[in-house]
Order: C-alpha cells, then structure tokens, then sequence
C-alpha cells in the first residue's frame, strides 16, 4: 500500500479510479492501493465452518440467558485464563468458539461449562460446574479435574462426580495458602473429549 504525497491527483483523494485503484483514509494518512473484487465465498467448506461458528455462539447467548445456573462472571474469568496460554491469545468468547470449531472438524462436539464454583477448605478445594451441550445427542459422563500450581502444568488429576448436567467433587491434599488452577476435562462420551472448562482458581486455607 502507497502513501499519497500531494499532489499526485489530490491532497484526500478517495473512492475508486476506473478498476485500478482505491484511494482512502487509513490512521490519519491518504493511502492508495489496487482495486480488489469484493469477494464472499461461499463453499461447502466454508458454510460448513460458518455453521459451527454460529452454533457455537448461539449457545453463548442461550446460556448466558439461563434463568438458572447460567454463564457467569467466575466462568468468563476461567475461559479468558484458559485463552492466555495459547501464543496468540483471545478473549472468552473467541475460546469458546476456537474450542468447538475443533471439536467439530475432528468430528467431536462441544461444551460450555457455566455457573462454576471453587470452595475453599482445609487444604481442599470443592469444584462445582454445570455444562451445557453445544450441538449432539449423548452427554457427558465421566472426566477429571486436571489441576497444578501453574495454569500451564495442570499434572495432576482426580476424577469428578458428574450427575445430570452436573459435575462435582472435592479436591483434598492441598498445600494451605497456594493457588491452585483446575480445568475439568471429559473422558466420556467420547464425543466430548476435548471439550475442555475453563481455568478455574482457587486457594485452600
């Protein structure tokens, strides 16, 4: 892309010349650059991507909406910390969608968990999610809390009690005063391995 010096053909020259060039307004300076086509493909492929981006946002709003147990703060808070371990890190929302749309390429599906909790105790800390499925017919039904003193060496784990729609349980042998991250991630079904929570925190007394 060119800067304009004046005078070339103006000083805040804009729109388009015959089919050759575009002149505008970019951060303060007169740019110009070669006319491109508009374009909006629109191949299988990429409906098929579209389709798993809508679904997926869909399913924010819906649980966002909940009049019980939805999407809260804690749970926006634990997608954005999961979403800062990549090298290109994005917003909640964006890891949300980025998750499901890998799920659904690889042929899986996805989850957003929603209205978690972390309770400290002595020396424990007693995990609480509720999880909403994205798109498919079979649930969740077994996975582990993945913790570690790190949000990216999450080493140990324990598996969750999961009832319904919920999942549970308590997470003992902590060290006092440490901070500790926890992310649930399923084994069953099958369908929803990958589908992982967000980062949760929590510090045992």
């Amino acid at each position: 892309m060119a800067k304009l010096n004046a005078p070339l053909f103006s000083f805040n020259a804009s729109g388009k010349l015959a089919n050759s060039l575009v002149y505008f307004g970019w951060k303060g300076l007169d740019v110009v650059r070669s006319y491109v086509v508009p374009t909006n493909p629109k191949s299988a492929a990429q409906l098929t991507q579209r389709g798993y981006l809508a679904e997926a946002v869909d399913a924010i709003h819906a649980a966002q909406a909940l009049a019980a147990n939805p999407l809260i703060a804690i749970d926006i808070i634990a997608y954005a910390l999961w979403a800062s371990i990549y090298p290109n890190p994005s917003t909640w929302f964006n890891q949300i969608c980025r998750n499901n749309m890998l799920q659904r390429v690889a042929a899986l599906r996805g989850c957003i968990y929603r209205d978690g909790s972390v309770t400290p105790g002595a020396a424990q800390l007693a995990m609480h999610l509720e999880f909403t499925k994205i798109s498919g017919a079979n649930d969740v039904t077994a996975g582990s809390w993945y913790y570690g003193v790190s949000r990216t060496a999450l080493i140990t784990s324990m598996a969750a009690t999961i009832v319904a729609n919920s999942i549970d349980n308590t997470i003992a042998g902590l060290t006092p005063g440490t901070k500790y991250y926890v992310q649930f991630r399923p084994s069953a079904h099958a369908d929803y391995v990958g589908a992982y929570s967000g980062i949760y925190t929590g510090t045992p007394t």
